[in-house]
């Protein structure tokens, strides 16, 4: 998280009457049964489950919003997934309400929102895999600026059926059919060590996900080459594939109800508003 950010948060004088009353809680109950715990003049919000948050200032949510919404790990996700965020690193009465006003107006994700409306034809039924990147799904991305050391104009997308884990190759629009198979050849099928032939396939699942992550790097992108982040950095498209990559890898998907990374690793890779509980964890 942006140093900052975290500063205000951890600094930020307690002026919300519900936070004012939930330190009376303090005094009633114990850490062990109580829901909420004082540290270091820090307040924490003990959660049902196994992770401890910490409690903000209402006035400071939208600081947080645009680390878990706006930033390249976040990559301008859903209302749902941004949620799944917020929860995770802190707590303040109605947060719900501003993720979803908060996700509704903003204007990237309004510009670059496209309808997914049932399409006519019918689909090709898979078969479930039985291990991650048994089965792939592989889309272009094309119509981008140029970007990276080669400017590169567009990506393809690779998707394990399995964990929904994917893969980014920057390319040229122009690449014939034999340099997107060397492309593959060399960047995935090689490090990946498949045993068995893998057929790239797609269909409706396939199709959904790419357009998410079409809409990511669209967003990051929507004004030009260059994206400036909340630190006023500037970088192209390209550069940040890796941290698109990660906010796709570490969002829970409906359909599984888990992350990617999770069901790929067995394990989510730590993000940066995680700092605001890493003394607790």
């Amino acid at each position: 998280m942006n140093c900052s950010i975290l500063c205000q948060l951890l600094n930020k004088d307690c002026k919300d009457n519900s936070l004012i009353h939930s330190l009376d809680e303090l005094w009633k109950k114990s850490y062990d049964e109580g829901r909420f715990h004082l540290l270091n003049g820090i307040i924490y919000n003990r959660k049902k489950y196994t992770y401890v948050v910490t409690v903000v200032d209402r006035s400071l949510i939208n600081l947080v919003l645009k680390e878990c919404h706006d930033s390249p790990f976040s990559g301008h996700l859903s209302e749902d997934i941004t949620s799944q965020k917020v929860k995770t690193c802190i707590w303040c009465p109605m947060w719900q309400k501003d993720v979803a006003q908060y996700c509704k107006t903003c204007d990237r994700c309004q510009k670059e929102n496209k309808s997914t409306g049932k399409r006519l034809g019918n689909m090709i039924k898979i078969k479930e895999p039985s291990k991650p990147w048994e089965i792939l799904h592989m889309d272009c991305v094309t119509g981008l600026p140029p970007g990276g050391d080669r400017s590169y104009n567009a990506f393809l997308v690779i998707v394990d059926r399995f964990s929904q884990a994917t893969i980014f190759l920057p390319f040229h629009k122009d690449y014939t059919a034999m340099d997107k198979a060397l492309l593959i050849w060399n960047r995935v099928v090689t490090k990946l060590s498949f045993s068995t032939a893998y057929h790239p396939q797609t269909d409706g699942l396939a199709e959904r996900i790419m357009q998410t992550l079409e809409d990511m790097v669209r967003r990051v992108c929507a004004y030009g080459l260059e994206f400036k982040d909340c630190d006023g950095f500037t970088h192209d498209w390209c550069t940040l594939i890796p941290e698109l990559k990660v906010a796709y890898k570490t969002s829970i998907h409906a359909s599984t109800n888990q992350t990617p990374a999770i069901l790929e690793k067995g394990w989510d890779p730590k993000l940066p508003q995680y700092s605001l509980r890493e003394d607790l964890v």
